[in-house]
């Protein structure tokens, strides 16, 4: 099985669907897949749900699904840098499913796993456990909390091989590697895409079976959220 591709389109060639579920690694704007979302873009897919730790910044990053409105709900655990996303929420055009980040993290885990649910103790008491099970386990109240999947994963590593092997850099590694195990269908974009047997064994963080498409991106803008600098004096 061939799984590189040459560009983001033809890697997403045939995957689409309205209505699908997506998830889109990276953490902030790092290690998010530029070149994919950008082809998503393109595609002119709608009805999106979208399992991300955010929605990037306005005009960049899942960004520039909403301001397209294609995404109709996010699955995310913090979205306070965008604006549009903010405007789409609060006016009732956008759906929001509202996660602690350690718990969406364990579900998108728990997803690629197999394991279909779990009980946390994060969100006890709050808005986070309303309508949920809870469950008692040694005297402590926990939540139940179902696991993620997708139709399809979007991730970036720092390097990858032919057969999708992948490794992962800094924060990058944060959402990206239990992604790529969650979905039905996962394409990795790659800032390096080396000959198979170039990365080392013990160092691939996502190992090649996971993943049935690869390419090489291009043009990375290695964007700051929020750029803070000290006064002149």
């Amino acid at each position: 099985m061939d799984k590189v591709c040459k560009s983001a389109a033809e890697a997403l060639e045939g995957v689409l669907f309205d209505g699908m579920t997506v998830m889109a690694g990276g953490f902030g704007l790092c290690g998010i897949p530029e070149n994919l979302i950008a082809a998503l873009k393109e595609s002119g897919v709608r009805n999106l749900t979208v399992i991300s730790n955010n929605a990037g910044i306005d005009g960049f990053g899942l960004g520039t699904l909403l301001e397209t409105r294609q995404i109709r709900k996010m699955v995310s655990s913090y979205v306070g840098e965008n604006k549009l996303f903010a405007q789409q929420y609060l006016s009732g055009e956008l759906e929001l499913e509202f996660n602690p980040q350690g718990t969406l993290a364990e579900r998108i885990r728990a997803g690629g796993a197999g394991i279909p649910a779990f009980f946390t103790k994060t969100g006890v008491g709050t808005q986070v456990a309303n309508g949920k099970e809870i469950r008692v386990f040694n005297g402590e109240a926990y939540v139940m909390e179902l696991a993620l999947q997708a139709d399809l994963s979007i991730v970036k590593a720092w390097r990858g091989d032919a057969e999708g092997n992948l490794v992962f850099r800094k924060t990058g590694r944060n959402f990206n590697p239990m992604m790529a195990t969650a979905g039905t269908v996962t394409i990795a974009e790659v800032e390096e895409l080396v000959p198979n047997g170039q990365i080392d064994p013990d160092h691939v963080h996502t190992p090649g079976i996971f993943v049935q498409k690869i390419l090489q991106g291009h043009e990375y803008e290695k964007r700051i959220e929020q750029r803070t600098v000290r006064a002149r004096t």
